[in-house]
């Protein structure tokens, strides 16, 4: 994956804990360089496997590792084989790229969010994720693949763990305790010793009254209980969207650009494409929902970093409502992947229609890119800029 300024595009660190030292780097590249693949969470975990649990874990194989974001701990105990389990197919990536990285053996087996664990284990690792919903999810499914002597240590910075966080692992899981903090971050230990009582409350339906559509988010899906306003603000905007036969909702989510864009153009082809495979999964239930299987709609759902893994046909019209952070790291640098490689994926005559922030200024960006940038509407605070393919 190549950025704009090539010279900032490889800024892999260097991690050194009980476990050794080794390069680690991010996906996407930031192109300043200056974002870590670790925190101190993934240090304090690190050393407190190798000072208290070093015995175990040469009889836990293989442990199982929850939301490792961008393979830190894989890498560190590549020693030890293990189960990587999340919703990222970018932390796959680069977890995968670390271990290559390192010129170190791929032996561990990535397990998608959206598949379920088939072993119990006496070992597990987590990385506590932003999305409360996610944790909620992982826990409850985690709960029949762990027995009373499973031991348990999750992770993050402290301004990150709350007490609604405390209150799931002592809800689903059992007794938690916590530990000191340590360069500002903290360990939750909690002890399998609940009956697995918990009802599942995922996937949630969304109404949304004013497109008469009805919603399906899995956990960890942007936007749950209420439409974004962003993408409402787009949406308001899609009868000005030019006529396309083939539709391409980028970052999809739940789907709902996509799903919208359909409605007004019922013959385009469609396609999801999110890096998220819980993300995929919204997308795809909505979609079935809202056109109950219609054998004359049959769009392409994708779980792809940005276009990297997307092997379809370029597109007439691409929609976006881009994040501008990555877990708890604000950046602009997944827009940036998507407005490049979207001018790639356009056909000619092709437009990229992007809603955003306003403070954001990414018509800067676009019409760096493609060379142009109109605005299509604007408010107080969200600003839909479109452009065309850019012609070389």
């Amino acid at each position: 994956m190549s950025g704009l300024n090539n010279e900032a595009d490889a800024h892999p660190k260097v991690i050194q804990t009980g476990f050794g030292k080794y390069t680690l780097e991010r996906l996407p590249k930031s192109f300043k360089g200056d974002l870590r693949a670790w925190d101190a969470a993934d240090e304090l975990i690190l050393n407190t496997l190798n000072s208290d649990y070093a015995a175990i874990l040469n009889q836990a194989n293989p442990i199982l590792i929850i939301n490792d974001a961008f393979g830190a701990l894989l890498t560190s105990l590549h020693d030890n084989t293990a189960h990587s389990w999340g919703d990222s197919l970018l932390s796959q990536l680069a977890s995968t790229n670390n271990l290559h990285l390192n010129q170190l053996k791929v032996t561990s087996h990535f397990i998608p969010a959206t598949d379920e664990l088939t072993k119990t284990y006496k070992l597990v690792i987590i990385k506590i994720p932003k999305t409360l919903s996610l944790l909620e999810d992982q826990l409850i499914r985690l709960k029949p693949y762990i027995n009373p002597q499973t031991i348990i240590i999750a992770g993050a910075m402290s301004k990150h763990i709350h007490r609604s966080t405390l209150q799931l692992f002592e809800k689903i899981i059992g007794t938690t305790t916590t530990s000191r903090a340590t360069k500002k971050a903290r360990l939750i230990y909690s002890k399998n010793d609940l009956e697995n009582h918990v009802t599942h409350p995922y996937p949630k339906t969304l109404n949304i009254p004013e497109f008469q559509l009805d919603l399906i988010s899995h956990a960890n899906v942007f936007s749950q209980n209420q439409l974004d306003i962003g993408a409402r603000f787009l949406l308001q905007q899609l009868e000005k969207c030019p006529s396309a036969q083939h539709i391409i909702d980028l970052g999809c989510g739940n789907g709902v650009l996509g799903i919208i864009a359909q409605t007004r153009q019922k013959d385009a082809k469609l396609t999801f494409i999110d890096e998220s495979y819980l993300a995929i999964a919204s997308a795809t239930d909505s979609y079935q929902k809202h056109f109950k299987r219609d054998p004359l709609h049959q769009p392409n759902f994708v779980v792809s970093d940005c276009f990297n893994q997307y092997q379809g046909d370029k597109a007439d019209l691409i929609l976006c409502n881009p994040p501008f952070h990555q877990a708890h790291a604000v950046g602009d640098q997944i827009a940036w992947q998507m407005f490049q490689q979207s001018n790639q994926q356009l056909n000619q005559k092709g437009e990229l229609w992007v809603v955003a922030n306003r403070h954001l200024g990414y018509h800067i960006k676009l019409k760096k890119l493609f060379g142009n940038c109109r605005t299509i509407a604007s408010n107080k605070k969200f600003v839909v800029i479109a452009a065309h393919k850019r012609r070389f």
